[in-house]
């Protein structure tokens, strides 16, 4: 059996690697970090398994080319068991696995990760190693993937919370927020010598380098008028020519660790398949497993240079067409069908992705979705295509039985993501004035489901485990009162949620979508299979019929 520390340049080793199907780095790690050591060029922040499946790979083309010499530090600031039981358990290496459409499975140890460290105020080395990394002026880019909810700094109600109020009063030695912490670096960054940055987020949300900027910036400011910088650290982080914040597009379906890879890898021969639930419930294992289709497309601008991303088939281009292509796949392309597919995956049982677009009635629930109300008000973004998108998504990527991906997952966080997911295809039917919200049915049946599923009853009427948000007790506390086979008027619980432009990005009530939605919702709980019903009945009689 073959492990993930076994010494990959020995030839010895490099034949049992072969021997289990492992395609093997072709730098020294123990190189990488030395040279990363003196001279870091990038840092990321999440260490979780998409950061694991695409950007570590990325620097794995590149440094396998000859063109990045220096690895990527790791700085994880949720979980730290995750870089003690993981990352520094097995020397920072992992295996990527690639579950292709025909069935196989493509797998290659990367050893691209340099350093990883757990950035928190609970580990001062950690807090102190990072800030030295961000004053060397050799750093030439952060990247994120945190998570939508990694940059909150305000609550439902659209202040600030007191986490944030905590930070700006404190000032820059020890922020408790992400946005807080990252504004301590920059601040360091300046004070040693105001060296140029690229801060990219590549989380997956639209504009989501404004963003990453916004926070950041609502943190410095107000540590400004607290005393605690001075107006030249703002300077720094408005100058284009100091600090940028490039938007991007991102897209790679990436799983939780699958115990059905676990164990086929285990039969190939390789030996670190255990998987990892830790205490924060972040499950995660020496291997990722994700899909073959991915881009990646940034906003090129780069004050401080940067890695010929491009070779490694990163999508360079301006801010424009990535926030076409990002438009293109968040809002209208993809997200918002992965969504539905949550929300009605756990309402109607399944527990994979795969099955749902097997289920002819909620394909024609993403199809209508897709088809009928997203793309005739998406922007083509030329660097890609969204009819041809969308047609890759369903009839290759989502019907992937080898992708263990599951509408529980996909259903996390599902408050953070509405207004973006749904509520740009509703601007966008509000702007054009051929165009109505009157005509939309799908989007708002969808946003009917997710009340729906608030319930946290299925269609049998069977309880089930609802999938982690920030914003799921006080909206289950304005549920309360609604059960399966209720009969009172819906409005007065449903109208302070679609209310709140927070979560949907518009006052759909004032918007004239409420109305709709409570229609919907009425359906959606008169009693046992009403979900399957309602959503059999729209597609029959309010959608187009698409050829099989």
């Amino acid at each position: 059996m073959v492990k993930l520390i076994d010494d990959y340049l020995n030839a010895g080793e490099q034949r049992s690697f072969e021997k289990a199907g492992i395609k093997l780095p072709q730098f020294s790690q123990e190189k990488v970090r030395r040279t990363t050591e003196k001279n870091p060029v990038w840092v990321h922040f999440g260490g979780g398994n998409l950061f694991r499946c695409f950007h570590a790979m990325i620097a794995q083309q590149l440094l396998n080319k000859g063109k990045l010499k220096s690895g990527i530090i790791v700085a994880e600031t949720y979980d730290e068991e995750v870089i003690k039981d993981i990352y520094h358990a097995f020397q920072d290496r992992i295996l990527s696995v690639t579950m292709k459409s025909d069935g196989s499975l493509e797998k290659e140890l990367v050893a691209s990760v340099a350093q990883s460290v757990y950035y928190n105020l609970a580990n001062e080395e950690g807090w102190d190693y990072l800030t030295d990394v961000f004053e060397n002026p050799s750093l030439q880019l952060a990247t994120f993937s945190i998570t939508e909810k990694g940059y909150a700094i305000r609550g439902i109600d659209g202040k600030l919370t007191a986490l944030a109020e905590k930070d700006i009063v404190a000032g820059p030695e020890k922020p408790q927020t992400n946005m807080g912490a990252i504004a301590h670096l920059l601040y360091a960054r300046y004070q040693r010598n105001q060296a140029p940055i690229a801060m990219v987020s590549t989380d997956n949300f639209s504009e989501n380098g404004a963003k990453l900027q916004q926070a950041v910036l609502t943190i410095a400011k107000g540590w400004l008028q607290h005393g605690t910088v001075e107006q030249g650290f703002i300077d720094y982080l408005q100058d284009r020519k100091k600090v940028t914040f490039p938007w991007s597009m991102i897209d790679r379906i990436t799983p939780n660790p699958a115990a059905s890879i676990a164990k086929k890898l285990t039969a190939a021969g390789f030996e670190d398949a255990q998987i990892v639930h830790t205490k924060k419930h972040t499950n995660i294992a020496p291997f990722g497993n994700t899909e073959e289709t991915h881009y990646l497309v940034i906003e090129d601008d780069f004050p401080n240079g940067r890695p010929p991303l491009e070779e490694a088939g990163v999508l360079l281009t301006n801010r424009e067409t990535v926030n076409d292509a990002d438009q293109m796949k968040v809002t209208a392309c993809l997200n918002p069908l992965h969504t539905a597919l949550a929300i009605f995956g756990n309402l109607l049982g399944y527990q994979f992705i795969w099955e749902e677009v097997a289920d002819n009635d909620l394909l024609g629930l993403v199809k209508n979705l897709g088809y009928r109300e997203a793309l005739p008000v998406v922007k083509d973004p030329g660097i890609l295509h969204p009819k041809p998108f969308i047609d890759l998504l369903l009839n290759q990527r989502l019907p992937n039985r080898n992708i263990p991906d599951t509408p529980q997952r996909i259903a996390t966080d599902t408050s953070q993501k509405l207004s973006i997911r749904y509520g740009v295809t509703i601007q966008h039917y509000l702007d054009d004035p051929q165009r109505s919200v009157d005509d939309l049915e799908f989007i708002p049946l969808v946003l009917a489901g997710w009340c729906r599923y608030l319930l946290g009853v299925d269609d049998q009427g069977q309880a089930f485990t609802l999938s982690p948000d920030p914003l799921l007790k006080p909206l289950q506390k304005k549920l309360a009162e609604v059960h399966l086979g209720f009969h009172g008027d819906v409005h007065q619980y449903l109208q302070p949620i679609l209310s709140n432009k927070e979560i949907f990005g518009n006052d759909l009530d004032a918007i004239g979508l409420g109305t709709k939605v409570e229609h919907y919702f009425k359906a959606l709980i008169k009693g046992k299979n009403s979900v399957r019903e309602t959503v059999k009945n729209t597609v029959a009689e309010k959608g187009i019929a698409f050829a099989k």
